[in-house]
């Protein structure tokens, strides 16, 4: 029985429902009752809402649920318990919550505490951020807590590594986070109302640009608790209002960090500015919210941009696919300088986004001392190596062939092929990484075999070249982060050329970015990026 919202709303319409119900039950038929979505939007999300309503005058109501069942209390607190049956006389065993204030009575909650971040001066917000850099290390005992039961629920269930290695957190962890909240609050106070440009069109007519909040934020994101603070203090610093949907995995974690980040907002009175969405709420519902949401960020794996993508088909999605970075040993490369490099692309953080996917290496240095001290250096390293089509026909017992070049390992995996010149190297990058898929290359040369003005030429003739967002002569792909480019933090990471290319600000549309020959080859372990 389709129904709409006529049906509900006035007592004949109501009264037509019930006979026709009762009808079709003393001709022994059970009736469906759905709200015909496609005709008519149903006033709430979830019909649950709307079903107990027709049902008061029934002997009996049902309700299913796509969750697991009924607990006393919610499910995080000590002492809850999945309740099997439920009497009168369960009432004072019973904790009685609210309706979800995020999705169905507080839609407008994240709208109106956008408008309170806007009120607020910029020297307020970036209060609020460092309040909630200060709580994360001054509460860190409680954070690591929480984190420590998401492991071992993730253990339990036999989560991969590289997922558990993204769902971890640790004090150092927390300490870095705590350092680019604070490079966020530090940069904050023009983030709102400040002129890009000015143009006059007469006199006494002046036309100006200038930097607005987007409004609310949706932002989904996976298994990574360490999102949710960054995402809060950006959300916090543009005065965007934000919803924060986390992966179940990370309940416990994303609960510890809401609180701080609660407790900060409060500081300035915009506790609803950020919510956190319960883990029971279905995306698709978060979907249908086109009057409420202004932008979606998803923030996770390929295959979850992708759904939403797909699903959201009234709010924009500022997504990304696979990260696939390549580094490349040219023909004269430094060997010293080029295991280190390869090392700590690789292996220092291998689930990151911006870990070496691909090793690209002149055929000069195969039947040389560099290609096989780089392979031992891998596999000591725990790296399983895979072959491209070229290095796998010029070995005749060499790694396995790798089964495509546009895959994202995200863990001690990665695939080595062999160029003959900086031309193809770029060819090949280009051809494995479209522009969706492009976000870092390295590459490693020796300094004294150019000339100033021929490095210069060099690294201008590569950036065009290049398809990928950053370009590194010569550092580790490690850099391809905001807190390492002195941006704080990234909501997360885009890489088509329409609209923000890099790493997404919730206020303005960042660009390209090329980093130069330095005189100091810094590493990831010298920054402490875990």
């Amino acid at each position: 029985v389709l129904v709409t919202k006529p049906d509900f709303y006035n007592e004949e319409t109501r009264k037509n429902l019930f006979c026709t119900l009762s009808e079709l039950i003393s001709l022994n038929i059970v009736p469906i009752v759905n709200t015909n979505d496609a005709v008519s939007p149903p006033m709430y999300i979830h019909d649950d809402t709307m079903v107990p309503g027709t049902g008061k005058k029934s002997d009996l109501l049902i309700m299913m649920s796509d969750v697991d069942g009924i607990y006393n209390k919610p499910p995080w607190e000590d002492g809850a318990r999945m309740m099997h049956t439920y009497t009168s006389q369960d009432k004072d065993m019973v904790q009685f919550g609210k309706k979800s204030k995020t999705i169905i009575n507080g839609r407008k909650v994240a709208r109106s505490g956008s408008r309170t971040l806007q009120k607020l001066t910029p020297s307020e917000r970036a209060s609020a951020i460092h309040s909630l850099a200060d709580l994360l290390l001054n509460k860190q005992d409680k954070i690591l807590e929480a984190n420590t039961k998401d492991l071992e629920e993730a253990t339990k269930n036999g989560v991969a590594k590289p997922l558990l290695d993204r769902l971890s957190l640790s004090q150092g962890k927390l300490k870095t986070l705590s350092i680019g909240l604070k490079q966020i609050a530090d940069s904050s106070y023009e983030n709102v109302g400040r002129v890009l440009t000015k143009t006059k069109l007469a006199e006494n007519l002046v036309l100006q640009q200038v930097t607005v909040p987007i409004g609310v934020l949706l932002v989904i994101f996976e298994s990574r608790p360490d999102s949710l603070p960054q995402v809060a203090a950006l959300a916090m610093a543009s005065a965007n209002g934000l919803l924060l949907k986390g992966g179940k995995e990370a309940a416990y974690s994303n609960k510890a960090l809401m609180d701080l980040v609660k407790e900060s907002l409060g500081t300035v009175g915009a506790e609803d500015a950020i919510s956190l969405v319960s883990t029971r709420e279905e995306i698709s519902d978060l979907l249908a919210m086109e009057k409420h949401i202004d932008l979606i960020i998803p923030r996770g794996s390929s295959d979850l941009v992708r759904s939403i993508q797909k699903q959201s088909q009234h709010i924009p999605v500022l997504g990304h696919a696979e990260g696939i970075c390549h580094v490349f040993i040219d023909k004269d490369a430094d060997p010293a300088k080029a295991l280190k490099i390869v090392r700590d692309a690789k292996c220092d953080y291998p689930a990151a986004c911006n870990a070496m996917e691909t090793l690209l290496i002149h055929e000069d240095h195969i039947s040389g001392s560099l290609f096989t001290d780089i392979c031992t250096m891998l596999k000591n390293e725990g790296v399983i190596i895979h072959a491209g089509p070229k290095l796998s026909s010029n070995l005749t017992f060499g790694p396995p062939p790798a089964k495509t070049m546009r895959h994202e390992y995200g863990s001690l995996e990665c695939c080595i092929e062999v160029v003959k010149d900086f031309d193809e190297a770029t060819t090949q990058q280009n051809n494995s990484c479209t522009p969706l898929t492009a976000p870092a290359f390295s590459t490693t040369y020796r300094r004294d075999s150019l000339t100033a003005s021929d490095l210069d030429s060099a690294l201008k003739s590569a950036f065009l070249r290049l398809g990928s967002t950053l370009e590194y002569f010569p550092q580790s792909l490690q850099f391809a982060d905001d807190l390492q480019l002195a941006q704080g933090a990234e909501a997360g990471i885009s890489t088509p050329s329409i609209h923000a290319n890099m790493f997404i600000k919730l206020y303005i549309c960042s660009q390209r970015v090329c980093l130069p020959q330095s005189s100091h080859m810094l590493m990831a372990s010298d920054l402490d990026l875990r």
